[in-house]
């Protein structure tokens, strides 16, 4: 199971390093790594892919507090531990997800002419993806490789160095996400509106490659 000293650790290794004993050892490696850490590192790597390790499913009620001016009607506040949209619907199921004509994405906030809708996304939240012991492998390996990258000219390596981590932070990334990607269950296009008519009006059931419906 990753820890953020083992992140650390892993991290110092790429570049050569010796590890830490702990996350408190005075040295400028850890200096470096704490500051990367600190500024967001994780998040930005959660934000490289729709990691299903990370995915949250939630039901969502628009924002009374907020009246937009013109256009789509209701305002929706994004989860404080919204990280990326994967998908957002206006049923349960997540088979009638909406297009750009019934929904906007501004800021913090979604707009939409429904007074509900069903949002599935990529979460930091520690029951999510802030759970290290959630993390595969292969994730782990991508966030080492780009702390990596992150301190490598602080701790005074050759461009070359630099060049080298970078592209294999490139290639864990691809390694994470097709990996990450074998998780998941068949998908489906949503039925268009000339066959759910000939259904009798009922859109698919099934939603793909998550069960969870609750946040």
């Amino acid at each position: 199971m990753a820890t953020r000293l083992t992140l650390y650790n892993g991290a110092l290794r790429l570049l050569g390093q010796t590890n830490l004993e702990d996350t408190d050892e005075a040295r400028e490696p850890r200096y470096a790594l704490d500051d990367a850490y600190d500024k967001g590192a994780v998040k930005h790597c959660l934000e490289q892919g729709m990691w299903n390790f990370a995915m949250r499913s939630v039901e969502i009620d628009k924002d009374d507090s907020i009246s937009p001016s013109f256009g789509l009607k209701y305002a929706y506040t994004k989860p404080t531990d919204w990280v990326r949209t994967a998908i957002v619907a206006s049923d349960e199921y997540f088979s009638s997800p909406l297009t750009d004509l019934g929904l906007r994405d501004e800021a913090q906030y979604w707009y939409s002419d429904l007074t509900t809708m069903w949002v599935q996304y990529v979460s930091n939240d520690a029951a999510y993806g802030g759970d290290l012991s959630l993390w595969p492998q292969t994730f782990v390996q991508y966030v080492e490789a780009f702390l990596a990258a992150e301190i490598c000219p602080r701790l005074g390596q050759s461009n070359e160095k630099y060049e080298q981590i970078l592209k294999l932070t490139e290639r864990r990334l691809l390694d994470a996400r097709a990996k990450d990607g074998m998780n998941e269950g068949a998908k489906f296009m949503p039925a268009g509106s000339w066959t759910t008519a000939r259904r009798g009006g009922h859109g698919r059931r099934d939603r793909g490659s998550r069960s969870s419906l609750t946040g």
